[in-house]
């Protein structure tokens, strides 16, 4: 038994003297538990929405004021024609149209009904949907409070119509958001592992001793990663458009581009963590719990970014998965060209950069 203490306590006293060990065993549920109470939410909050006021009368002043004032849409713009619609939607910010039809109040007092459209960006359904009930219920509980004075109660008709994925089709949200995961982490965590490997066994200072100088060594273990996520990418998108039936509505050479740039920021990522890395399992697990769970669940994947947090909002701004998602998005359903993601594809290649430099400095401080 004294030999059996003095084991348990030789391992609390490996655990406690491990700096890593006990970041992965309080810090990461701690972490998991927040981001999974913030971000996994059905709610919507600040929604950006633009709206078509044809009649701009009394009454639809004063159902878009109860929209303005409410903390589930915030009303980005005013539009004057249905021929901008298509535009600002490509443009990604606005995920919502409401168009009042022309003498509103007119026919709500005449006919005692007046219908309200509900234009929406169904390149994410689930936000699409319940974007469409949010104003659903709002247009109802307005009503409800005009029909308490009046003997003939009014009808607003709201008419909801989904724009980019009509059948509201989940594969077309999914596919996006999965090939950005595949990526991320394969080329992530294969660079990482396959670097720390080097370390492990004592090869890596062989290697970086020898007459190829350090940057060159790393390119040279990248590359082969390169290839590899070029085909993963091509085989998915693949199966999206043939088994799948994913449209894609703009430029296939684009897409390629953009997925190239997106590869090798993952790449460049997992030099990074190779360098702060001592083990193959301290690498691993942090490709894994460090990128895996932000990718999910703060990059817009499956929930909606304004309904988060303002601290996680800005946290989903430094996660290159985030641009990339809108990138695809853009390109595979609404046939965008680099006009319109000319800011993410910036990012995302200043990211690149900023960590390659990092991981370049990195190892220049190790062979000192």
């Amino acid at each position: 038994m004294k030999r059996f203490i003095g084991f348990l306590k030789k391992e609390f006293y490996h655990i406690f003297r491990d700096k890593r060990s006990l970041f992965i065993l309080f810090g990461m549920p701690v972490a998991q538990i927040m981001l999974f109470g913030f971000a996994i939410t059905n709610e919507i909050n600040n929604v950006n929405i633009a709206i078509l006021d044809k009649s701009e009368d009394v009454t639809t002043k004063e159902i878009i004021n109860k929209i303005s004032s409410s903390t589930y849409f915030t009303i980005e713009q005013f539009i004057i024609n249905e021929a901008e619609i298509e535009t600002i939607f490509k443009k990604g910010k606005i995920k919502a149209v409401l168009i009042f039809e022309k003498d509103f109040s007119k026919n709500l007092i005449k006919e005692n009904n007046a219908s309200v459209q509900i234009i929406t960006d169904a390149t994410d359904p689930n936000t699409a949907s319940t974007i469409s009930n949010y104003a659903n219920s709002m247009l109802q509980k307005y009503q409800q409070e005009v029909n308490k004075s009046i003997e003939i109660p009014y009808q607003i008709i709201p008419k909801s119509r989904m724009i980019f994925n009509q059948e509201l089709k989940s594969v077309f949200m999914f596919v996006p958001g999965v090939m950005t995961i595949i990526l991320m982490l394969v080329s992530a965590m294969m660079t990482s592992i396959s670097i720390t490997r080097e370390k492990e066994l004592g090869t890596m200072e062989i290697l970086l001793v020898s007459p190829l100088k350090p940057f060159q060594v790393i390119i040279g273990k990248v590359v082969p990663y390169i290839f590899l996520s070029i085909i993963n990418a091509i085989v998915i998108v693949l199966l999206s458009i043939f088994i799948f039936e994913m449209p894609v509505q703009g430029s296939l050479l684009l897409l390629g581009v953009e997925s190239v740039i997106f590869i090798v920021n993952a790449l460049s990522l997992g030099i990074l963590i190779s360098t702060i890395s001592a083990t193959q399992q301290t690498a691993m697990m942090v490709s894994l719990m460090g990128l895996m769970l932000p990718v999910i669940l703060l990059s817009g994947f499956i929930f909606p970014i304004n309904s988060m947090p303002e601290i996680l909002q800005v946290i989903s701004n430094v996660i290159p998965a985030t641009w990339y998602i809108i990138i695809l998005k853009g390109i595979m359903l609404k046939g965008v060209g680099l006009a319109i993601i000319w800011k993410e594809t910036l990012i995302l290649v200043a990211m690149t950069l900023f960590f390659i430099a990092l991981s370049i400095k990195k190892y220049k401080i190790r062979l000192e």
